[in-house]
C-alpha cells in the first residue's frame, strides 16, 4: 500500500465512449476505480495489467490536468483533475502498482471469488490420458504410446510432462532424437483423427545448421510417425477411394527465416533423408512482425480518437466517433493478411488429414508460437469436440498451455515504466532544472534492458481472432459465442486467474518461490463454467446434429469444417467499433495477396533453404521447373503453370488496390492492332531478363491488365504513379505535337509510300517537305504511349501502332549507344535540322540518303538502340518487336533502380 499516494479523488471528469461523466476516483491494490455520481451507472474496475499506456497530459484552457489511459481491450478513456498535484499523484501511483516485478506480485494471487463459483475442477480438467484415449490411443490403435520420459521435466523442460509417441521408438531413441531438435522439442502426438488414424504431431525445428547435419534417431521417429496407420486395428485392408498418402512436414516460417536460422545452427529438414514425405513453407512471420502489425491498427485507432477529440475540442475519449476509422490504414498494417496466412495454413493441414489420410508434423523455430496457433486450429476443424466449451477449453489447455506457450513473455505481464509518458509542458514555464532532469530519465531509459518487451507479441490474441474468423463463417457450429472469446482475450491480461501467468507446464507446477497456481489462485475454466457465465456465452444458433458424420444428407460434412482464407474481416466488436467503421458497407476480400505457400517438396534440390548450403564444388541437375520466379524469391512452383496461377493472383489483388491513371485517348488509337502488327519481323531478340521467354511475353501482353502487370513486374507500379509526371510535361508535348500540323496540309504522295511520307515529315527538313524525289521512309513501330507523342515516363505498353523514331521526343530519357549505332544515326539525321530549343537536348542529325543503298532497322540491342543493317531495297524500315519490357530500366531517368 506504499505505492498509492492518494487513494480516493473527489470531482472526477471521465470521457469513455463520447461521454463525459464527473464521479470519484479509487485506487486500490490491483484496480483502478471509477464511480460515477449517477448512481445508476455501472462501476468502471480496471486492473492494473490490462493498462498499456498512461499519457499525462499539460494543462488544459480551464486549468484541468487530464490523463488518458489506453487499455489493451483497445478502450481509450481520460480523467481530468481540478489539481496537478492529484493527477501527478495518480499517475505516479498506477505506474508503481502496474510495473510488477514477479508474477506473485499479481492480481491471481489475491484475488478470492465472492461468492465463490457454483463450478469446480478447473485445474483437473485436462487429463492427457482421458484426452487422448478419447481419441482413440490405445483402444483403436496400437500404434502409440505414453511414455513418462519427461516426468521430471529433465528431457525437455518447456514440454508436457506425460508425452505420445509411436509404439515403435523407444525412450533411448528419444533421448538420442532429443538432441537433433531445438530445445529437446521432439516430435508428439497433439491430435489422431476419428476417422482415418490420420495424425498431427508437434516438435521444434532440427539442429541442421550449415553443414547440413542430420539424425538417424529423428529420422526414424519422423518415419514411425507417418508410418502409424499401418498399426490400426480397424484401418481398412485396400486404399481409401479418392485418398493419396501425402505426408507432410509444415514448416510455418518464410524461407528467409528458415534460411536465417540455419546460419544459427537450425534450420529445417533436408528432404533427402525423410522418405514418404514433403515438406511446405507457409510464409508465416515471426513474432516481431505480428507485434508490429498490431501496434499499427492500435495506431489508427488512436488515431480517429485524436482527430475526433481535436474537431470537438475535447480529450481522447470524450469526443464522439465524428471521424471515420481510415480502412486503408488499417489494410495496410498486415494484420489481416498475416490471419489470412494462418488461417490458409490450417485449412492445408485438415485438407491433408480428412482427405488425404495423411499425418502431417508442424513445427516453426521453438514450437511453442506458431505451431500451436496451427495446430490448434486444425483441431478446431477436424473434431467438432473442440468446438464445445468444455472441448475448446482442453483444447487450450493441451495445445497451449501444457505444450508450453511463454504466455508471461507473449503477454507482457510484467509491464514496463515505458508505457508512462509524461509529455513536457509547452508554456515554457518549467525550470531548467526539470528539463534536465527530463532529459536524464529519458538517457536512463534508453540504456535500460526492454529485451521482455521484445518478447512480447499477440499470438494467443491472433489464435482468437482466427477462431472469431470461423465462428463468422461457420455460425451455427460452435456452442459458444462471440462473447466467450471476448471475454477470454480479457482475462488473458487480466491476470486475474493463474491458468496464463507462466511459460510452460513446469513453471506452472511447481511456480516462483513455492508458490503454485493451483494452490493459490482461481482457475479461469471454473468462472466460465459457472451457471452466470454459461447462459451468457451459450450461442443461441447453435445446431450439434451438423455434426453427425454418419449423417447422409446432401450438404453434411461429417462434421469438418473448411476455413476460407479469403474471407476475412476486422473483429469490430473486439475493437469497440461497428462494423461499417471497421470492414465498410460492402464486404470485401480485406486480403489482397495471398500468402507466401511454396509447393511440397520432396527433395533437397527443389528446398530453397536448405539448398543453398550445398558446396559450390557439386553441380546440381538442372531444373527449370522448379526455379523460384524471380519477381517473388518466396514462391518455389512446382512447374510453371501452376507458378504463374500463384503468383498472378496474388499480384492481381495488388492491381487491383491501385488507382486507375487516366489516358489521353485521340481518334487515332482506339481500335486494337491486328495480330500480324504484333508479330515480330525481324530476327529473335534478346531476352529482357534471364530466363523470361519473348513468346510467352508476347502472348501476355494482349492478356488482361492483370497479366500485363505480372509480366511487367514492378516497372508497372512506375507507370501507375507517374501520371503526375506525365500531366507535368502535357504542355511541353502539346507544343511538340504543334509542330506536326504545320505539314498535314501539304500534298502527299500516292502509293505504298504515301502513308510513309505523312508518317516522317514531322522529322524532314523543310526543304524537302512534299518531295517524291527521294525514297521516303517506311516506319513500323509499336508504341509506348497514348496519344500523339512519344511520353518517354509512361512504360506501361499499349496495343496501338504509331510512328515514330526513337528520337521523336527531344524530352526523352537518353540512352548510351555504340558507336557505330552513333555514326549511323548521325548521318540518318544529317542536314537542315528545325529550329532547336537550347533549353533542351538536341536531336541527333539526319542521314543523308541521296545513294542508292538504304538502311533496315531490323533489331534491337540489350539497351533498347535500334540496330541498323543495309538492305537491298531504298527504303528505310524501323521495325521494333514485341519485346517483353526490362525491368533493369528507369522509368523516370532519377538514377534509381
Amino acid at each position: 500500500m506504499d505505492s498509492i499516494r492518494v487513494s480516493k479523488v473527489e470531482k472526477v471528469l471521465c470521457g469513455k465512449s463520447g461521454r463525459a461523466h464527473y464521479g470519484s476516483l479509487h485506487l486500490t491494490a490491483h484496480h483502478l476505480i471509477f464511480r460515477y455520481e449517477d448512481s445508476e451507472k455501472e462501476e468502471m474496475w480496471v486492473p492494473y495489467p490490462l493498462i498499456s499506456l498512461v499519457l499525462k497530459l499539460p494543462q488544459t484552457l480551464y486549468g484541468q490536468s487530464p490523463l488518458t489511459f489506453h487499455t489493451r481491450m483497445f478502450e481509450t478513456f481520460s480523467l481530468s483533475f481540478e489539481k496537478e498535484r492529484d493527477a501527478l499523484d495518480v499517475f505516479e501511483s498506477v505506474k508503481e502498482l502496474t510495473v510488477c516485478t514477479s508474477v506473485n506480485q499479481l492480481y491471481a494471487f489475491f484475488y478470492a471469488p465472492n461468492p465463490p463459483f457454483d463450478a469446480t475442477g478447473g485445474w483437473s480438467l485436462y487429463s492427457p490420458r482421458e484426452e487422448f484415449g478419447r481419441m482413440g490411443v490405445g483402444t483403436r490403435t496400437k500404434a502409440w504410446r505414453f511414455t513418462d520420459i519427461n516426468k521430471d521435466y529433465v528431457f525437455s523442460p518447456t514440454y508436457p510432462s506425460r508425452l505420445v509417441v509411436p509404439s515403435r521408438i523407444s525412450d533411448s531413441t528419444l533421448r538420442y532424437a532429443s538432441k537433433y531438435r531445438s530445445k529437446c522439442r521432439v516430435p508428439a502426438l497433439t491430435y489422431l483423427h476419428w476417422a482415418n488414424f490420420g495424425s498431427i504431431t508437434r516438435s521444434s525445428q532440427p539442429m541442421v545448421g550449415i553443414k547440413q547435419n542430420r539424425s538417424l534417431q529423428d529420422e526414424k521417429l519422423v518415419e514411425a510417425v507417418f508410418q502409424s496407420h499401418h498399426f490400426s486395428e480397424s484401418r481398412p485392408s485396400g486404399p481409401v477411394y479418392g485418398a493419396t498418402s501425402t505426408n507432410l512436414i509444415v514448416d510455418a516460417r518464410p524461407t528467409a527465416n528458415a534460411v536465417a536460422n540455419t546460419a544459427k545452427g537450425a534450420g529445417t529438414e533436408n528432404m533427402d533423408n525423410y522418405k514418404d514425405a514433403k515438406k511446405v513453407y507457409l510464409g508465416i512471420d515471426h513474432i516481431h512482425t505480428m507485434r508490429e502489425a498490431l501496434a499499427k491498427v492500435v495506431d489508427v485507432l488512436r488515431e480517429a480518437d485524436n482527430v475526433a477529440a481535436s474537431v470537438t475540442g475535447s480529450l481522447p475519449g470524450e469526443a464522439q466517433q465524428l471521424v471515420v476509422v481510415d480502412r486503408q490504414a488499417l489494410r495496410r498494417s498486415g494484420w489481416l493478411k498475416h490471419i489470412s496466412n494462418i488461417m490458409e495454413g490450417a485449412a492445408l493441414i485438415v485438407r491433408n488429414i480428412h482427405i488425404n489420410s495423411s499425418h502431417v508434423l508442424v513445427h516453426c523455430s521453438d514450437g511453442w508460437d506458431r505451431t500451436s496457433q496451427l495446430s490448434a486450429l486444425a483441431q478446431l476443424c477436424l473434431d467438432p469436440h473442440y468446438r464445445t466449451i468444455r472441448g475448446f477449453q482442453i483444447l487450450i489447455e493441451k495445445d497451449w498451455v501444457s505444450f508450453g506457450h511463454k504466455f508471461l513473455d507473449r503477454c507482457g505481464h510484467l509491464s514496463s515504466d515505458k508505457f508512462f509518458t509524461s509529455l513536457p509542458e509547452t508554456g515554457g514555464t518549467s525550470s531548467g532544472a526539470d528539463a534536465a532532469q527530463a532529459f536524464l530519465v529519458s538517457v536512463q531509459n534508453r540504456f535500460t534492458s526492454q529485451s521482455h518487451l521484445k518478447e512480447t507479441s499477440p499470438c494467443f490474441h491472433q489464435f482468437l481472432e482466427c477462431v472469431r474468423q470461423l465462428q463468422r463463417q461457420y455460425p451455427s457450429r460452435f456452442e459458444f459465442n462471440e462473447r466467450f472469446l471476448r471475454q477470454l482475450l480479457y482475462h488473458l491480461y487480466s491476470c486475474q486467474f493463474g491458468n496464463f501467468l507462466y511459460n510452460c507446464e513446469r513453471e506452472r507446477r511447481t511456480g516462483e518461490d513455492g508458490v503454485t497456481p493451483s494452490e493459490r489462485a482461481a482457475c479461469i475454466w471454473d468462472f466460465f463454467n459457472s451457471t452466470s457465465e454459461l447462459e451468457q456465452n451459450k450461442n443461441d444458433a447453435y445446431d450439434p446434429s451438423l455434426d453427425d458424420p454418419s449423417s447422409r444428407d446432401p450438404s453434411a460434412d461429417m462434421g469438418v469444417i473448411y476455413p476460407n482464407a479469403k474471407d476475412i474481416r476486422f473483429w469490430h466488436e473486439l475493437y469497440g467499433r461497428t462494423e461499417e467503421e471497421m470492414n465498410g458497407r460492402i464486404i470485401v476480400y480485406q486480403t489482397k495477396e495471398g500468402p507466401e505457400f511454396t509447393s511440397p517438396i520432396d527433395s533437397l534440390e527443389d528446398d530453397p533453404v536448405n539448398s543453398i548450403s550445398i558446396p559450390a564444388g557439386i553441380p546440381l541437375p538442372p531444373s527449370p521447373a522448379r526455379t523460384p520466379n524471380l519477381s517473388n524469391p518466396s514462391i518455389v512452383p512446382s512447374n510453371p503453370g501452376n507458378a504463374s496461377e500463384t503468383l498472378t493472383s496474388g499480384l492481381r489483388g495488388l492491381w487491383s488496390s491501385l488507382p486507375d491513371i487516366p489516358q489521353r485517348m485521340t481518334a487515332d488509337n482506339i481500335a486494337a492492332p491486328s495480330p500480324a502488327s504484333l508479330r515480330p519481323s525481324g530476327p529473335p531478340l534478346r531476352p529482357s531478363s534471364p530466363g523470361s521467354n519473348p513468346l510467352h511475353s508476347a502472348r501476355s501482353r494482349t492478356a488482361h491488365p492483370a497479366d500485363t502487370f505480372y509480366n511487367t513486374g514492378v516497372r508497372s507500379v512506375w507507370g501507375k504513379l507517374s501520371s503526375n509526371a506525365t500531366a507535368a510535361f502535357s504542355a511541353m508535348q502539346d507544343a511538340y505535337d504543334g509542330v506536326a500540323k504545320d505539314f498535314k496540309a501539304l500534298p502527299k504522295p500516292s502509293g505504298d509510300n504515301e502513308n510513309a511520307q505523312g508518317k516522317i515529315s514531322e522529322f524532314q527538313p523543310r526543304e524537302r517537305l512534299g518531295d517524291e524525289e527521294h525514297p521516303a521512309y517506311r516506319i513500323t513501330s509499336q508504341s509506348h504511349s497514348v496519344g500523339s507523342s512519344h511520353n518517354p515516363w509512361d512504360n506501361v505498353k499499349s496495343q496501338k501502332t504509331i510512328h515514330v523514331l526513337p528520337s521523336d521526343n527531344p524530352w526523352s530519357t537518353t540512352r548510351s549507344r555504340s558507336p557505330r549505332q552513333a555514326s549511323l544515326s548521325q548521318d540518318l539525321f544529317d542536314g537542315k535540322l528545325l529550329p532547336l530549343d537550347p533549353t533542351v537536348a538536341h536531336p541527333p542529325r539526319r542521314l543523308e540518303y541521296g545513294d542508292s543503298s538504304g538502311f533496315r532497322i531490323s533489331g534491337q540491342s540489350h539497351d533498347g538502340v535500334p540496330h541498323l543493317t543495309v538492305v537491298s531495297d531504298e527504303s528505310l524500315v524501323l521495325e521494333q518487336e514485341d519485346q517483353a519490357p526490362s525491368t533493369n530500366t528507369d522509368p523516370l531517368g532519377v538514377g534509381f533502380l
